[in-house]
C-alpha cells in the first residue's frame, strides 16, 4: 500500500510544506508502507497526480492537505477507483465538508489518526464531469461566490471585502434568473433565486441548508428557492442558512432525488465544492459509493460509528 500526501501550499496558514512534511514523516515513521509527499504547483495538479498514481493499480490512500478545493481536486482524481481511498487533513480556511463531524473534526488534523483510519464508501455528485463530495449550487449564491474571485484580484480589495462587494453588486443586479428545471419527472419553468444540491451539509463558510443531508444514502437533498423580491430574500436567507427550510415552504421546495437538470439561455455559473464551472445545460447526477473516504478510528459520521 502507498500513502500519498497532497499538500496545497496556498491553502491556509497550516500548510507550510516544510513543517507539514516533517510532521508527515514523523507520523509515518513506524509504518512499513511506502509514502510520498507531493506539493501542488498549479490548479488541478492534485487531480492529475492522484489519477496518475491510481492508474498504477496498487492500493492507494490519499491525504488532501489543504482546504475544500484541495479535497475536491483529490476526489476528482480518486473517483471510480475502488482500490483508492481518500481523506482530508484539514488545513484550509473553510474545511466545510468536515463540519458535519462536529466535535470529531479535530481528528482530521491528527495525521496518525488518519493514517490508521478506516475507509467507507460515500456518494459523489457529478456536474458536467466534475465531481462534488459536498454541495453544488447555482443561482444567486453561486454568482456571489464566483464574483468574489473577480473582485479580490483588485489589490485594494481583501477577501472579506471582496465578498461584500460581490454581494452588493449581484444584489443590485437582481436575485432571480429564468430557468427550466427537470427532476423526478417534473418540469419547473420560471424564475428562481437559487438551487442547492446537498451531498454534505455545510458550504459558504457556515451555511447549513439541509442539516440531515447524508453523503452515503444515494440521494441528493435539493432545495429550490422560487422567485422572491429583494426584501423577501433578505428575510428568508437567515432561515435558509440555518436549515430551517421547512418553515419556508411557500418559497422553498425540498426534493430528494438522484438527478436534476437545468436549461438556461444564459451561461450559468455553478458552485462545485467552492470551485466554479459554467454551462447552459448542466445536470447534477448522484453517483452512489463513488469514492472511499477514510475516517479516523472512533469518529462519528451521520450517527454511524466507523470504528
Amino acid at each position: 500500500m502507498k500513502h500519498l500526501f497532497i499538500i496545497n501550499p496556498t491553502a491556509g496558514k497550516n500548510t507550510d510544506p516544510e513543517v507539514l512534511s516533517n510532521n508527515i514523516r514523523q507520523a509515518m515513521a513506524d509504518s512499513g508502507d511506502e509514502f510520498e509527499i507531493y506539493v501542488t504547483k498549479a490548479p488541478l495538479d492534485a487531480t492529475e497526480k492522484v489519477r496518475s498514481e491510481a492508474e498504477k493499480g496498487a492500493d492507494l490512500r490519499v491525504y488532501a492537505c489543504g482546504g475544500d478545493g484541495t479535497l475536491n481536486e483529490c476526489v476528482n482524481g480518486a473517483a471510480g477507483f475502488p482500490h483508492v481511498a481518500i481523506t482530508h487533513y484539514a488545513s484550509g480556511s473553510g474545511n466545510d465538508f468536515l463540519r458535519m463531524f462536529g466535535n470529531d473534526t479535530s481528528l482530521f488534523t491528527d495525521l496518525k489518526a488518519l493514517v490508521n483510519g478506516k475507509a467507507h464508501p460515500i456518494d459523489l455528485i457529478d456536474v458536467c464531469g466534475r465531481k462534488s463530495i459536498n454541495i453544488c449550487s447555482l443561482g444567486f449564491d453561486a454568482r456571489v461566490g464566483i464574483g468574489v474571485h473577480k473582485y479580490t484580484q483588485n489589490p485594494f480589495i481583501s477577501g472579506t471585502m471582496g465578498y461584500v462587494v460581490s454581494l452588493l453588486v449581484h444584489f443590485v443586479k437582481g436575485i432571480n434568473r429564468p430557468l427550466k428545471i427537470k427532476l423526478d419527472g417534473q418540469v419547473l419553468d420560471g424564475e428562481f433565486a437559487l438551487v442547492c444540491a446537498c451531498n454534505g451539509r455545510y458550504y459558504g463558510g457556515g451555511f447549513n441548508p439541509v442539516p440531515d443531508a447524508a453523503p452515503d444514502d444515494g440521494l441528493m437533498d435539493v432545495l429550490i428557492v422560487k422567485k422572491v423580491s429583494r426584501l423577501k430574500f433578505l428575510m428568508l436567507i437567515g432561515k435558509y442558512a440555518k436549515g430551517r427550510y421547512q418553515e419556508l415552504t411557500s418559497h422553498i421546495s425540498h426534493h430528494r432525488c438522484t438527478e436534476i437538470s437545468f436549461e438556461s439561455e444564459e451561461e450559468l455559473g455553478i458552485n462545485v465544492d467552492g470551485e466554479a464551472i459554467f454551462s447552459k445545460t448542466p445536470t447534477f447526477r448522484m453517483e452512489p459509493g463513488a469514492v472511499n473516504f477514510i475516517f479516523p478510528e472512533g469518529t462519528s459520521f451521520l450517527g454511524t460509528r466507523n470504528s
